[in-house]
């Protein structure tokens, strides 16, 4: 199994706080604007984070196939090297988000504000949401929020070395964050106690830290 995906889908289960943070009230807009009463909220509530893991996955299809097609046109080794150093230096300050040590990945975010402000207000026509499908274009579109957790992520993506490889790995982050979103979506607090509690986040964010310096170690290595 690629470790690269059990990462990316770990960080997603231990990074799944943040995202409730960020988008978990949008589980109880979702309530409220669908007219169809037929239909349960969960398939609401499933459908728009599918939506959201779509948007990752196309994130990382992008962003693998963009890094990939750079590093063969510079054919510089040194290069790729550089950008795989950088990812682990990354997955370290994502480690200390996590862990609740130090919180500046947030301004990470500030990249994707001016493209948020574009995608925002397509979100709105699609409220109320008249069928759970409506649910996904709502979710796809909701998943270009500015997110310094995604963007962490992304740096395994863009040196994942292929397009494909870049779209599973954030479609393995995405899938981590879907149990804790779809359960606080209808309304079971048990997932983001426990996420939230600090022997939880000190033993993530350790692992995670251990995998960003591993990172950076084969990076270093490979150059001699």
């Amino acid at each position: 199994m690629n470790i690269d995906l059990v990462g990316a889908f770990f960080v997603g289960v231990m990074g799944a706080a943040h995202c409730i943070g960020m988008c978990g009230g949008i589980s109880a807009v979702i309530s409220m604007n669908s007219t169809n009463k037929r239909h349960p909220r969960w398939q609401f509530i499933l459908l728009y984070n599918i939506g959201r893991i779509i948007s990752y996955s196309l994130f990382g299809y992008i962003i693998g196939g963009l890094f990939v097609s750079i590093a063969l046109a510079s054919e510089s080794y040194s290069a790729l090297v550089a950008l795989r150093v950088l990812a682990g230096l990354l997955m370290c300050l994502l480690a200390c988000y996590i862990a609740n040590w130090w919180k500046g990945l947030v301004y990470i975010e500030v990249i994707g504000k001016r493209l948020w402000q574009l995608i925002s207000p397509l979100t709105k026509p699609l409220l109320p949401l008249k069928t759970p499908l409506h649910a996904i274009p709502f979710g796809f579109l909701w998943g270009w929020l500015p997110c310094g957790l995604v963007y962490s992520t992304l740096s395994w993506a863009a040196v994942s070395g292929s397009a494909n490889n870049g779209a599973l790995i954030m479609m393995a982050f995405g899938l981590g964050t879907l149990p804790a979103m779809f359960l606080v979506g209808l309304g079971a607090q048990i997932f983001k106690s426990w996420l939230n509690h600090k022997i939880t986040k000190n033993i993530s964010g350790l692992l995670l830290l251990a995998y960003g310096i591993h990172t950076i170690y084969i990076a270093i290595d490979q150059l001699n």
